[in-house]
Parts: C-alpha cells; structure tokens; sequence
C-alpha cells in the first residue's frame, strides 16, 4: 500500500511540474505583461526597470524555479485586468464552482445509478426505453442550449427560478457558502441541473452497461443456483461489483464538472472560476490563465489519487495482485 501511494504521488508530481511548465509558458509567448502593466505609452527606461523588478531579465530556467516556487505557495502574482493578487480572485471564486460541482455531482449520482439498474434489470419496458431516449438526448444536446432551454421554460415563461447569479451567501471564514441560505438554493437548481444533466446520462448508461455484464457473469449464475433472492443478487452481488468502475468513473466526472463548469457559469452569469477564466482569455489576462491551469491540473490529480486508494480499498483483486508481487 505504501508503495503504491509512493507511485502516485511520484505520478503527481511529475504531472503538476509538467503542467506548471506549460502554464509558465503562457508567460513567454502570450503576450507581453510588462506592456500590459505599463501600457503603450511606457518609456524603454520603464519597461527595463518594470522587467527588472518582475525578474523577466533572468534565464529562461531561473524564471521558471521561481515560478515553481511561487505556484508551490498559491502566489501567481497581480491579475492584469483587475490589478489584484490572483490568489485572492481564484479564493473568492473557487467556493462557487466546487459548490456548483458538488450539487450536480450529487444529482447526477442520485438519479443517473438507480436509472441506470431499472435500465438494466427492465429491459425493454417502456419506462427503461423512455430513459434510454433521454440518456440520448443528454448526451446530444450541448450544455449551452441545455441551459438556455432551462431559463426559456423555468425563468423566463413559468417564472420559478432566477435565471443569473447565485442569491444570498453566509460568509464562514474565507468561505462563502450559498448552500445556507434559501434564497442561494433557489439560485442553484437551474445551473445545477444543467451542469449534472450530461454527467447523469453517462453514468445511467454506464451502469447499466456494467450491470448487464456482471449479471453474465458464472457467479450471479451460480448465486441463482443457490436459491438466491433477485433482491440479494442484483444489489447484494450484482451492484456491488457494477459500482467499482463507476466509482472511477465517477471521481474523474467530478474533476471534469469543475474543470469544465465554463459554459454553465457563462450561461447562467454564475460568479465561479470558470466565468473568471472566460473573462481572463477574452483580457488576455495570463496570470489568472495560469493560475487556473494549475488549479485544475491539481484538482484531477487530487481526485485521481482519491480514486485510486478507492479502487485499491474496494477491488481485493488489486490487493491479491500486490501481495502476489511482493
């Protein structure tokens, strides 16, 4: 077991540099932040004592250790379109997209696994055809119209639930939380539901792919034989073992929900790091380009590690294997 966290973290480590390395180079070649900084009209005087100060006159490789050294401590210096520390925005930000993340990845869990078994243990019905038809257009349909539809039904013709923002927040430290109030649940379900949508139709599907091919399997066969409950061999045996590749599955949708929530939180003006990111590329803003690169990369990397020790818990043919190994 330690060895394999070792391996992991040695994995993460080599992925987190790699991506630093990539966000450092937004710093080279995308634009000039001296320019920026100062504006056209700067003096050549002032453009070489700004650099000067930024270190931007020193060796490719010693800029980019500083830079390793200042991402390790979450500093990626002044945002050029907001003229505060990047630090600061992603912080505020962050609380609203994981929260965002969270919710639909509850949802998408808590509807997409029991479809997914009814899908499964009632093919043919009506009511698994007609879920089957939905996971389809789930995963047809682009998040962004999924969300506009949303707003047209439910914000703009019936009136139920705002259609932009994220309402009233209780402040807990640094944390902003819209989770406590009524009137920040109110805020949430749209965008929620249009960021969970695609993911729960993955994992409908996905489970109940999963599903009928364990109850293929000799065991569930042999379970029958021995006079078994369908109750206690579809979710006694059957579900069991369907859920150890959804978990993996699942722990990698949750980075890709917070990674990829830009399009929700640019439909529904939700103030997240992914309307922060949007505004970033259109200024051209590249500490926060970078910022949020790295951000990211360490969130799946985070996830995956978490997934794995999972896999590593629930699956006892990985720990045989090890112990085999050693």
């Amino acid at each position: 077991m330690v060895a394999f966290i070792l391996r992991r973290l040695l994995q993460a480590v080599v992925v987190m540099v790699t991506v630093a390395f990539i966000a450092f180079l937004l710093f080279q070649y995308v634009g000039d932040p001296v320019v920026f900084l100062l504006g056209q009209d700067a003096t050549p005087q002032q453009i070489r004592e700004l650099r000067s100060a930024l270190g931007l006159d020193q060796p490719f490789f010693v800029q980019f250790w500083h830079f390793l050294v200042n991402a390790a401590q979450g500093e990626f210096g002044l945002s050029l379109r907001q003229g505060a520390k990047v630090s600061r925005l992603i912080a505020e930000r962050f609380p609203a997209t994981l929260e965002l993340s969270l919710v639909a990845a509850v949802l998408a869990l808590a509807v997409g696994i029991p479809m997914g078994v009814y899908s499964a243990l009632r093919r043919g019905t009506f009511l698994s055809q007609t879920f089957m038809t939905i996971s389809l257009l789930g995963v047809s349909l682009p998040t962004f119209l999924i969300g506009i539809l949303l707003i047209l039904v439910f914000s703009v013709t019936l009136g139920w639930f705002p259609s932009f923002g994220r309402g009233n927040t209780v402040q807990i430290g640094w944390w902003s939380s819209g989770l406590l109030t009524a009137k920040g649940w109110h805020h949430i379900v749209l965008p929620g539901i249009t960021l969970a949508i695609f993911q729960l139709t993955l994992i409908m599907r996905l489970v109940r792919a999963e599903m009928l091919e364990v109850l293929r399997t000799d065991y569930i066969k042999f379970a029958r034989a021995r006079g078994l409950s369908s109750r206690a061999i579809h979710f006694g045996h059957a579900l069991k073992n369907t859920l150890v590749p959804v978990m993996t599955i699942t722990g990698l949708q949750l980075g890709g929900l917070i990674a990829f929530a830009i399009i929700t939180e640019t439909v529904f003006q939700w103030p997240g790091m992914g309307l922060l990111f949007i505004q970033a590329v259109t200024f051209a803003d590249i500490p926060v380009m970078a910022a949020y690169l790295c951000l990211i990369a360490l969130i799946f990397v985070v996830i995956n590690l978490v997934v794995d020790l999972l896999y590593f818990a629930v699956d006892p043919r990985l720990r045989l294997g090890g112990a085999k190994g050693h």
